[in-house]
């Protein structure tokens, strides 16, 4: 009988960021997106969740070796993402709003190829200590 367990490993990176959709006058950008919007940016402390779920290897006692998951989300996330602007240092933002959804969805993208695709792979983005969201989205 093959066991499904998942792993977790949880990681931190500080960003900077402005909410603001380019196709609307700045009266709305203010509207929807408040302080988020402020023209010089506003940073975040991101908690960074990444749940791997798999059957448990018989060789090694592992679902992953969680040295293993840990130097990939530095090489593709930290990296890239950490003391950063996220609208002006990472290509991926240029053109999609930083929301907390999209930055999860990002991270699910960078994070997914380097990750066995027999294994299940979600991701926690803590915005806040109070706000998070879950990508992919839990049923």
């Amino acid at each position: 009988m093959s066991e499904i367990v998942s792993v977790y490993r949880k990681e931190h990176f500080n960003s900077a960021h402005r909410l603001n959709n380019p196709k609307w006058t700045p009266e709305r950008n203010k509207e929807v997106f408040g302080k988020c919007n402020l023209p010089n940016y506003h940073g975040h402390n991101y908690e960074l969740i990444v749940k791997v779920t798999g059957e448990i290897d018989p060789a090694t006692g592992y679902v992953m070796d969680m040295k293993v998951l840990s130097d990939i989300i530095s090489e593709q996330v930290l990296e890239r993402f950490d003391h950063r602007n996220l609208n002006e240092d990472v290509p991926e933002f240029k053109e999609l709003n930083p929301t907390a959804e999209n930055i999860a969805v990002v991270i699910f993208r960078l994070l997914r190829p380097a990750i066995d695709e027999h294994l299940a792979l979600q991701i926690r983005l803590f915005e806040t200590p109070r706000n998070y969201v879950d990508y992919p989205a839990s049923s």
